[in-house]
């Protein structure tokens, strides 16, 4: 193929990759700014320059044929050594521009969030875009630089760091366990107003560790709250024992408006909980803007481990 006719064809192997990553014509088209019939378009026109299918389509989604999936494997390199390509030239400049960074709703709020204005007036030539999010998107597919998931396994292909842990644990305000005792082992929690998530039966199981030694006790209470904020709040008006992701409940801690319960037991939390890993592309050269928002952030967070590569 003349290099010319192949310089052609980038934009859409670039498109043709986004649609592959977005599933569909109309989220490809929402990602890069165009519209479904445009991006239809160059798919066709790569199909016919190339002289293969690339994509069977129907009215919602596309699957990518056996030779798709081998322009599609050479497509993401394509874009892999573009995007290291930029970084590079950008690696000796000033740290400047957007970082956009995704993160779980409540740990956006309660963690990061307050670790923003400090960057910001260190670094006056970048800006932060972070996105509450609890979704789980990719920097290699999604318009986001950095991402931080809740995971034992984090996705392979990325660099990374654990920035912590996210545990969860049981409190009460003094006012309640003044009125109704503290419970000294897990089995007094059926004696209790307990305030959980509500969503399936077994959300009413809780099981607490202690060395070798498991005990699930079912409680009941009369709250229960999808949601960990309404599950704080509750717990501050005195109306049980909530069980809350650490970070979620650190300031009522510090303050004493919360008590621990059953501190020398491991409570066994389902959702929300384990490593928080902070992962971006495996690139030689990560931008300036990016390296300085993942250094803030490891400085700040006392559980940052050293970057996976």
């Amino acid at each position: 193929m003349h290099p010319d006719t192949l310089a052609a064809l980038l934009p859409d192997l670039a498109t043709f990759a986004r649609v592959v990553d977005a599933g569909n014509f109309s989220e490809a088209a929402r990602r890069l700014g165009s519209t479904p019939s445009t991006i239809s378009r160059q798919i066709k026109r790569l199909e016919t320059t190339l002289g293969v299918r690339l994509l069977e389509r129907s009215t919602r989604s596309v699957r990518i044929t056996e030779s798709g999936e081998q322009v599609y494997r050479r497509c993401r390199e394509m874009l892999e050594a573009a995007t290291s390509a930029v970084d590079a030239a950008g690696h000796a400049g000033q740290a400047r521009g957007l970082v956009r960074l995704s993160a779980p709703v409540s740990y956006a709020h309660y963690v990061i969030h307050p670790l923003i204005p400090a960057f910001l007036a260190v670094h006056d030539a970048i800006d932060v875009q972070l996105i509450f999010n609890d979704r789980d998107l990719s920097p290699l597919q999604d318009d986001v630089d950095l991402v931080i998931l809740l995971t034992r396994h984090p996705p392979p292909g990325l660099a990374g760091r654990q920035l912590g842990e996210v545990r969860w644990i049981l409190c009460a305000s003094p006012a309640y366990l003044e009125a109704r005792g503290t419970p000294r082992q897990p089995a007094d929690l059926a004696g209790h107003d307990c305030i959980y998530l509500g969503e399936t039966p077994q959300d009413r199981r809780w099981t607490l560790h202690q060395g070798n030694i498991s005990h699930a006790v079912d409680v009941r209470g009369r709250y229960q709250a999808n949601h960990a904020d309404a599950r704080l709040d509750a717990a501050l008006r005195h109306l049980g024992i909530a069980a809350l992701p650490d970070f979620l409940a650190a300031e009522s801690l510090r303050e004493g408006c919360l008590v621990e319960v059953l501190g020398d037991w491991r409570f066994e939390a389902r959702p929300y909980a384990g490593p928080v890993w902070l992962l971006y592309p495996p690139n030689r050269f990560l931008p300036p803007k990016v390296r300085a928002l993942i250094d803030h952030l490891a400085r700040h967070l006392p559980g940052a481990t050293p970057p996976r590569r």
